[in-house]
């Protein structure tokens, strides 16, 4: 396994990180499967409170109570459920973050997120408020550093403005190059940390058939899905591939692979520890196709 240092954080972390949000309460392989991946030198787990109202961070909380210590915890907090238990809304309010912190430790079973991550954000929030509360839970000690969770430029440019962010988790994929117009560049440049999630396209770069993806539809996809095999180099499976041309991009840190199963992970595995691209290899996938731009949130 392969590290990178995200930055402003002072942490270690491994090229492939593990994304526990397709892990459900019901899989009685989790422990196992955690167990592997730290084993196999993954230090990064990201989850969310969002995530089956809360029962995916009590899984992992379990899972690591005893490897605490060697490992990475990155969790997400503004999404605040209803009362009624109808769905969830957006309150990225100051004393909603400061309560939302407790609970999230309590499942979690530690004393400390080394990650927390606003779970989204719009140009309207009350950022400075927003900021307010992450900055107080780092004097108090309850987290080590904070970032975002977004895929909007104009969010993502204020936070690197106002803010101490460390990191940001956005979506990125060969599928996904809108991040590649503007906001890696940015957050390179400022030593912010880049959390890559999406590198496979919900499986439509290693084994779903075509489909319509953010605004590309199915034709689109399948000439693009049909070009890859043709930039697959030599000793690369495809998974490796794609997930190569995420990792080695020189604005992120870590690729966060979502994992459900020990097949998925031991695939993660094997792309982190294959060899990085060269920029030529890495520009022959890129010339598959033109790539796409944010239309919203510019």
């Amino acid at each position: 396994m392969k590290y990178k240092s995200l930055i402003k954080a002072g942490f270690k972390v491994s090229e492939v990180s593990f994304g526990c949000m397709s892990l459900k309460s019901s899989n009685t392989h989790t422990n196992e499967i955690i167990s592997k991946a730290i084993d196999d030198g993954i230090t990064l787990f990201d989850t969310a409170d969002l995530y089956e109202n809360g029962e995916n961070e009590r899984l992992l909380g379990n899972a690591i109570k005893l490897k605490r210590k060697d490992i990475l915890v990155s969790t997400k907090v503004g999404n605040r459920w209803k009362q009624d238990g109808s769905g969830w809304e957006w309150y990225p309010r100051k004393e909603y973050i400061l309560k939302a912190i407790d609970e999230s430790l309590k499942r979690l079973q530690t004393d400390y997120i080394d990650l927390y991550l606003l779970h989204g954000g719009t140009i309207n929030d009350p950022m400075d408020e927003t900021i307010e509360a992450f900055e107080r839970l780092v004097d108090m000690g309850k987290i080590r550093a904070y970032g975002l969770s977004s895929i909007r430029p104009n969010v993502i440019r204020e936070y690197v403005k106002r803010s101490n962010i460390t990191a940001v988790m956005t979506q990125y994929s060969l599928l996904d190059r809108r991040p590649e117009e503007e906001t890696l560049d940015l957050l390179l440049q400022n030593e912010i940390g880049v959390l890559a999630r999406g590198a496979m396209a919900g499986g439509l770069l290693v084994n779903k058939p075509a489909a319509d993806y953010i605004g590309i539809n199915e034709d689109e996809v399948e000439s693009i899905l049909k070009r890859l095999p043709e930039a697959i180099r030599e000793g690369k499976t495809q998974t490796e591939t794609v997930l190569r041309y995420v990792i080695d991009h020189p604005a992120v840190t870590t690729a966060v692979v979502g994992v459900r199963t020990m097949e998925q992970l031991n695939d993660a595995i094997a792309g982190a520890k294959s060899d990085a691209l060269t920029i030529s290899q890495w520009k022959q996938l890129q010339e598959i196709w033109t790539g796409n731009t944010y239309k919203e949130h510019r």
